[in-house]
C-alpha cells in the first residue's frame, strides 16, 4: 500500500527527512484485521511541514460500522505543544447501541480502549491528548419510523517516541475494532492481512 505524502509547498516537497521517510514506511508494515479496509487519504497540508494519512472502515458482512483515520505530522524543528518532532492524531467514530449514551462511563471507557491498545501493541507514546463524544439522533416527524441511533467519536493525539509506528497504527485499529465491538483477536494468534487500497490505491 502507498501511502500519501503531503507538504508545504517549498519545504522540498520530494526531499523528505529520512526518518519522515522511515516512519512512513513502518506505517505501511501495520498489520490489520479483514475487517478493515486501509487506504491512503490526503493529509492536511498547513499542520506541519510532513505529513501522511490512512483512513480505515470497519466492515462486517457488507455493514460499514466505523470509520476513522490517523495521521503522521513531523515537524523536523520540533514543537513544544508536541514535546518531539513527530505527532500521530487519530479519529474513530462506531456505531453503538442507543441504550449506552446515557452511560456516564462511557466516555472514560472509550478513551480506555485507545491507551490499552497503545500498551498493548508496545507503541511507545508520550503527551497523549484527546475527546470522547457521544451523539444520539432520535426522528420525528414523517421520520419517526426510522429507528434512533447512537455513535462514539474519540479525537486523540500523542507524540510517538519511536519511529517504528507499525504498532500505533495497529493500535489505532484495533480501538476501531473494540468501538464497534468485535471480539478481539485470540492471543497468539497473528491477524490475516487487511484488504488495502481496494478504493483505488495503489498495492
Amino acid at each position: 500500500m502507498v501511502v500519501r505524502q503531503e507538504t508545504h509547498p517549498g519545504t522540498g516537497a520530494g526531499s523528505s527527512p529520512e526518518e519522515f521517510r522511515v516512519a512512513v514506511a513502518s506505517m505501511r508494515a501495520a498489520r490489520l484485521r479483514p475487517e478493515i479496509l486501509c487506504e491512503e487519504m490526503p493529509a492536511p497540508q498547513r499542520i506541519a511541514p510532513y505529513a501522511s494519512a490512512l483512513s480505515a472502515d470497519v466492515t462486517v458482512d457488507g455493514i460499514d460500522l466505523g470509520t476513522g483515520r490517523i495521521i503522521l505530522l513531523h515537524d523536523p524543528a520540533g514543537n513544544d505543544a508536541w514535546n518531539g518532532t513527530f505527532r500521530c492524531v487519530a479519529y474513530a467514530r462506531a456505531e453503538i447501541d442507543p441504550d449506552l449514551i446515557t452511560d456516564p462511563l462511557l466516555a472514560a471507557v472509550g478513551w480506555s480502549w485507545l491507551t490499552e491498545a497503545l500498551d498493548a501493541h508496545t507503541a511507545a507514546y508520550t503527551a497523549p491528548s484527546g475527546t470522547v463524544t457521544r451523539v444520539a439522533t432520535e426522528s420525528f416527524g414523517s421520520m419517526s419510523d426510522e429507528e434512533a441511533s447512537a455513535q462514539l467519536e474519540i479525537r486523540a493525539s500523542w507524540t510517538p517516541t519511536t519511529l517504528d509506528l507499525a504498532s500505533h497504527v495497529e493500535a489505532w485499529a484495533e480501538l476501531l475494532c473494540t468501538a464497534v465491538g468485535l471480539e478481539p483477536v485470540p492471543e497468539g494468534v497473528t491477524p490475516m492481512p487487511s484488504r488495502r487500497g481496494q478504493r483505488g490505491s495503489a498495492t
